[in-house]
C-alpha cells in the first residue's frame, strides 16, 4: 500500500481518461481493477467526470471528451506545478504548445492543456483541494508514465526547460529523473534508498519520475504520446480479465526489465498498459 497526500512540482500526480460514453466505461475499470466510482460534476451538467477510488481514496477518473476535442478515447498525464500560468510559459518558450490556456477547475485546482514540441500532450496541474492520486504502486493503481517520442534529444531539451528532468541512462533505456525527488521520498519514508540498494535498484533510480519509451524505427505512424502504466499484482491475470471485460490485449503480457507487462486496449479505444513488478527480471533485456 502507497498512499500520498500531494506531490511536488515537476512529478506526474493525475490521470483521467476521456471516453466518447464514461458511464458505459466504468464496468470495465471496476471489473478489472476495483475501483468504486463517484460522478463529481454538478447535478445536471452534460459532461462526466467520474472519480474512482479505492478505499476511498482517489486512483483515477473516467470524464466526457472535451468539448471541440476528437470523440477518440484515451488516457491523459498530468505533472504537479506550483504554476500552471508559469509552465504554459515556460512551455511555450521551449518550443510547445498550450493548446487549453491555464484555466481554473472549480476549487480542484488551476490547469493548462500543452503539448510538446513532437506533440504529446499533457497537463499541467496546480493543485488546490486536489491533490492528485492518493493511492499509488499497488495493484490497480498508478505506478508510472512514460513518455513515447522519436526525438529524445528534443524531449531532453524540452522537459528540461519545463521541469528541470534530466535523464537516467540504463542499460534498457533512459528514464526521467527530477533532482530532488529521491530526498522527497527518502523524507517521506525514511530508509527508501537502503531499501532500493539492496534491491539492487540502479544508482539514482530513486529520483525517476517517468520512463522514456522510443518510438520503433519504421512506424511512421504511431504519434508521440503519454502512457499510463498501472500495478498488477499478475499481469497474466489482468489480461485475461480485460478480455473478459470486452477488451483487447495490444501486446504481452510479456517480460521486461523489473517488470511483466500488458499492452490493454479498453472497450472504447483507450490504450494503457497492466505492470506486475518482478524482481527476478531486472537483467532481462527490454523487449
Amino acid at each position: 500500500m502507497a498512499e500520498r497526500d500531494g506531490y511536488i512540482a515537476g512529478v506526474p500526480c493525475w490521470v483521467d481518461t476521456s471516453q466518447p460514453d464514461p458511464e458505459a466505461a466504468l464496468p470495465f475499470y471496476s471489473g478489472l481493477f476495483g475501483w468504486e466510482f463517484k460522478d463529481v460534476m454538478p447535478e445536471g451538467s452534460k459532461e462526466k467526470y467520474f472519480v474512482g477510488y479505492i478505499r476511498g481514496g482517489d486512483v483515477a477518473a473516467v470524464g466526457s471528451v472535451p468539448d471541440g476535442a476528437p470523440p477518440t478515447a484515451m488516457w491523459n498525464t498530468y505533472i504537479w506545478v506550483d504554476s500552471a500560468d508559469e509552465t504554459a510559459t515556460r512551455a511555450g518558450d521551449a518550443g510547445g504548445k498550450v493548446i487549453m490556456e491555464p484555466f481554473d477547475v472549480g476549487q480542484a485546482g488551476r490547469m493548462a492543456v500543452i503539448t510538446d514540441p513532437e506533440g504529446a500532450t499533457f497537463s499541467a496541474w496546480q493543485a488546490r483541494d486536489h491533490k492528485g492520486a492518493k493511492v499509488v504502486n499497488e495493484h490497480g493503481s498508478l505506478n508510472f508514465n512514460g513518455l513515447a517520442t522519436r526525438d529524445l534529444g528534443g524531449a531532453k531539451a524540452f522537459y528540461g526547460a519545463v521541469f528541470g528532468w534530466k535523464t537516467l541512462e540504463l542499460p534498457f533505456g533512459a528514464m526521467w529523473t527530477l533532482p530532488a525527488y529521491g530526498h522527497h521520498l527518502e523524507e517521506r519514508r525514511p530508509g527508501l534508498r537502503e531499501e532500493m540498494r539492496q534491491m539492487g535498484a540502479p544508482e539514482g533510480f530513486i529520483d525517476v519520475v517517468a520512463t522514456v519509451n522510443p518510438i520503433a524505427a519504421g512506424d511512421s505512424t504511431t504519434p508521440a504520446h503519454w502512457t499510463v502504466t498501472f500495478a498488477t499484482n499478475d499481469a497474466q491475470a489482468t489480461a485475461a480479465k480485460a478480455r473478459e471485460l470486452g477488451g483487447e490485449v495490444v501486446a504481452g503480457p510479456f517480460d521486461a526489465p523489473w517488470t511483466r507487462v500488458a499492452v490493454i486496449k479498453d472497450p472504447q479505444g483507450a490504450t494503457f498498459i497492466a505492470g506486475q513488478f518482478v524482481a527476478e527480471n531486472k537483467d532481462v533485456p527490454p523487449a
